[in-house]
């Protein structure tokens, strides 16, 4: 399905990007469209960018919200899959 999906920033890497941690799954991500992210941030992840800051409350309403909708586990597979 392809939401956007909060995640937190746990490195940042050269040339804008950074790695990206949800419930064990890592993933590497562009951060070029984010001013000034930081390791611990979240971010609002969408195809391989981080469109936007996000605080910890609204990432883990979010998430809950995904999970009681059945999404969440639908999103964290898709992109365990595109790291293969």
């Amino acid at each position: 399905m392809c939401l956007a999906i909060p995640a937190k920033v746990t490195e940042l890497l050269a040339d804008d990007m950074a790695t990206v941690a949800l419930d064990g799954v890592k993933k590497q991500i562009s951060v070029a469209l984010v001013e000034d992210p930081a390791v611990d941030d979240y971010v609002l992840v969408h195809v391989g960018y981080a469109l936007h800051k996000v605080s910890p409350d609204e990432a883990s309403r979010t998430l809950a919200m995904m999970a009681e909708a059945g999404l969440l586990q639908e999103e964290l597979e898709e992109i365990a899959g595109s790291e293969q």
